[in-house]
């Protein structure tokens, strides 16, 4: 894994800054620190920083063609790069590595920009054509891996794998974008394609974006979508064994590496199959490492440990400190933009786990979105069934309602927590489904903004991010329809940079054989129901996989990576949290009303009210302000 860097003149041929690329591409050494190269021409610059997996004695970057007319700088794995340079060479190619690497410019010569479509892999790259005096960038279908960029006022365009390469460049203006504060505040990371900053932009996944010299800078353009297109399969037992045979070859096509490699053991369902196919398919036991938790509501090693057993593998174990909460500013450091995944924390300490043992894991991530394992999808289609009972005039005004006077219980069971329930029954179902995923409701978010920085949001609301996909979805049916916006927002957003931050601040490469494309196009074709089974989610996920795992792992209660967060702002970090919240930096935004911050402050740490989620938030945008200052 590794990260690139680059600067771009639009209007001709100026000189590059070598000093310059050379300072952006060491922001980002964490990414590559077995070797750095730069490459500049007039008008081009672009930078490298590698982590050796294939190929470790050649495949040095900026990469160039036989007679230097092309050049790439590369951040993923290609799986099928072998297949492709076999078909390259027959056509005439001649190749200097075994890198999948070099795949890339022989097919850019070969295939032009529907090159990415014969690509199936993790990657994002930038690739400059001298003779045709243009830049292609790409990023792959799911976005896996990142890539940033920001036209700057002189004609530059500036790229890169992670905003804080971008931040070194001494001309790319601060100035945030409240839109994205708006998003940052309702989803807890700012969704594709903005960024925190009004004028950097993150490249879509299954996106490319060309760019020549003398001409505006074009709008990227998509490439791939999941399709969610019927795929004929209609008999369980069949979608069983051609489910488990796709997910072994996901899994069999991501081992190829000349590092030690292993993978990320949670004891879920989605890590264990990963683990159930690698030890089917290798011949030394796998690598295995799981975090432990000292609280039993948060631990799931027991189940990782009991998987590691049946298939022999060599595992590793370390229970993280439940006070755990220094890791607030190195957060914000890595992930340069507000993120209020506070499971970043034991995401951070399991690669830190992995990469002791390991250069490459495979992760089970993708399988909540791809095969409906979230809880939300089954509220959400018993709310669209009540909301297709009820007409809209008649539903909109009554649970409207009972949302408002109902009381907020924190405290209470489940079965008498209907207010939120109430609420989303009042709305249609792109807004129930917002309302279901926000970190801080509309309401909250209005009291907790001031009146100053409403007039500069200008109307916008959060909202608007599902309701531009929505209007994009392939399919109507309800699940498939949130499944989508899903894959377009949470799983982009959240849990693929939480994964990549996290793992490249310790160099360590993550593969995830779930999320691949052909696997992806393929799930999304089941009928919904073989998803989504009664209560029963990836339903046909588990009952493919009960001949490999022990049903305990299938068919328990989904945990996850949870941190005890409400105790923490009662406890060891009180103090922090009244510092922050009601300290200068959130005052000095002029974003917030000082006397709602206040409030969000004494009613969580009274008891009376569950913030957690808006205190980390909170938190985190802090503490992001403070590193922007800085940098």
């Amino acid at each position: 894994m590794c990260g690139l860097v680059g600067i771009f003149d639009t209007r001709g041929q100026r000189p590059i800054d070598d000093g310059l690329l050379t300072r952006m591409n060491q922001t980002q050494f964490h990414r590559g620190p077995d070797e750095g190269g730069i490459h500049t021409e007039p008008g081009v610059g672009l930078g490298h920083r590698r982590l050796s997996i294939i190929d470790l004695s050649s495949g040095h970057q900026p990469l160039f063609n036989e007679d230097g007319s092309v050049v790439v700088v590369y951040n993923g794995e290609i799986y099928n790069f072998q297949e492709l340079s076999a078909e390259l060479q027959a056509a005439g190619h001649v190749f200097n590595t075994h890198c999948d690497t070099e795949v890339i410019v022989h097919a850019w010569e070969e295939w032009g920009e529907s090159c990415v479509e014969r690509f199936r892999g993790m990657f994002a790259f930038a690739l400059w054509d001298r003779n045709q005096r243009s830049l292609f960038l790409a990023r792959d279908r799911l976005g896996i891996k990142p890539l940033y960029y920001a036209p700057l006022a002189d004609g530059q365009l500036i790229f890169a794998s992670e905003l804080k390469a971008l931040l070194a460049h001494p001309k790319l203006p601060r100035e945030m974008d409240p839109r994205a504060v708006e998003d940052y505040f309702a989803y807890g990371y700012v969704p594709e394609p903005k960024t925190i900053l009004r004028h950097v932009f993150k490249l879509p996944p299954g996106y490319t974006l060309r760019v020549s010299m003398d001409k505006p800078l074009a709008e990227p353009s998509q490439y791939w979508d999941v399709p969610f297109a019927p795929n004929g399969i209609t008999r369980e037992q069949e979608a069983q064994e051609e489910l488990v045979r796709r997910l072994r070859e996901a899994v069999d096509i991501r081992m190829i590496a000349e590092v030690p490699l292993g993978a990320f053991l949670s004891g879920g369902v989605d890590s264990s199959a990963v683990v159930a196919m690698m030890a089917g398919l290798s011949e030394d036991p796998v690598n295995t490492c799981s975090i432990s938790f000292g609280d039993p509501k948060f631990n799931e090693s027991e189940f990782a440990a009991k998987v590691a057993r049946r298939f022999g593998t060599n595992h590793q174990v370390e229970q993280v400190d439940p006070e755990d909460f220094g890791l607030l500013d190195k957060l914000a450091q890595l992930y340069d933009e507000p993120f209020a995944d506070s499971s970043a924390i034991p995401t951070y300490r399991v690669c830190q786990l992995a990469r002791k043992k390991v250069t490459v894991a495979l992760s089970g991530d993708g399988g909540d979105e791809n095969l409906a394992g979230y809880r939300r999808y089954r509220w959400h289609l018993y709310e669209e069934h009540m909301r297709s009972i009820l007409p809209s005039a008649i539903r909109r005004p009554l649970f409207g309602i009972l949302g408002r006077v109902y009381p907020k219980a924190d405290w209470a069971p489940k079965m008498f927590r209907a207010k939120a329930t109430f609420e989303a029954l009042a709305r249609d179902a792109v807004e129930g489904y917002f309302h279901s995923v926000s970190v801080m409701s509309d309401l909250m978010r209005d009291r907790l903004f001031s009146d100053k920085f409403r007039q500069q949001l200008q109307g916008y609301s959060a909202i608007e991010v599902l309701r531009e996909h929505a209007a994009r979805a392939p399919t109507e049916h309800p699940l498939s329809r949130v499944q989508y916006l899903d894959m377009k927002t949470y799983l982009v957003g959240d849990i693929l940079t939480k994964v990549d931050r996290a793992s490249m601040a310790h160099s360590l490469e993550v593969r995830v054989p779930i999320l691949d494309h052909k696997l992806v196009e393929w799930m999304s074709g089941l009928p919904a129901e073989m998803k989504l089974n009664g209560r029963e989610g990836k339903y046909i996920f588990k009952k493919s996989l009960e001949s490999h795992l022990p049903q305990d792992i299938l068919y328990r209660p989904k945990m996850g990576f949870s941190v005890p967060l409400a105790s923490w702002f009662r406890g060891p970090l009180r103090q922090r949290v009244q510092d922050a919240l009601l300290g200068p930096v959130l005052a000095d935004t002029g974003y917030f009303k000082h006397g709602m911050l206040k409030q969000i402050v004494e009613q969580h740490q009274s008891g009376m009210r569950d913030h957690s989620a808006a205190i980390w938030s909170l938190l985190m945008f802090e503490a992001f302000q403070r590193g922007l200052r800085a940098a």
